[in-house]
């Protein structure tokens, strides 16, 4: 059984986490924990059709924010790894910094010191120092922050295409093949 952490802050862009979550729902053999923070909660709310109820269901764990003592706040509870998406400027602040002020950033903190993956989809633009710093410092500690930038080599027609490739790549980290024909095509 495959133990995946979603988090959702309140940065824009909830549908990855949504779509993460969709489509990891169906896979009898992975197990999803999720933990949302009080602004991703808004953003689900601002930015999409569905309820937070509605996405909570889509997970196999919900965990409150607040709750530090919960499974995932444990290096001892084995996990596969943990996805950021959203990943708001603070939540990689915190991140960066070792601040586990809330149950999304102990996770994250956990998956870094147990050497787990931890995939930080970070949606903020344009770029400051500040930011580009807090990247270089999450990277240096083991995360690996990927902006949500569209592939357009695939010839994307809608906005879920986009998503979609974005969602696959994060799941390639766990050599989850969700989208094949989404690749770079070969040379002859």
């Amino acid at each position: 059984m495959m133990r995946i952490v979603i988090g959702m802050s309140g940065a824009t862009g909830a549908i990855y986490g949504i779509r993460l979550l969709e489509i990891l729902k169906p896979h009898p053999n992975v197990e999803t924990h999720l933990v949302i923070t009080e602004m991703g909660k808004a953003t689900i709310t601002l930015e999409t059709d569905y309820s937070v109820q509605d996405v909570e269901k889509l997970a196999d764990r919900v965990y409150g924010i607040k709750d530090l003592a919960a499974a995932i706040s444990s290096g001892s509870f084995k996990t596969d790894g943990m996805i950021v998406a959203p990943c708001s400027v603070k939540t990689l602040s915190s991140v960066a910094n070792c601040t586990n002020d809330n149950l999304l950033t102990r996770a994250a903190d956990v998956t870094l010191k147990q050497r787990r993956k931890l995939i930080l989809l970070f949606r903020e633009t344009p770029l400051h120092a500040g930011h580009c710093q807090l990247m270089l410092d999450a990277s240096r500690i083991g995360a690996v922050v990927m902006p949500p930038l569209p592939a357009f080599y695939t010839k994307p027609q809608t906005i879920a295409e986009l998503v979609d490739d974005t969602v696959a790549r994060v799941l390639d980290f766990w050599d989850m093949d969700i989208l094949p024909g989404r690749r770079w095509p070969e040379t002859k």
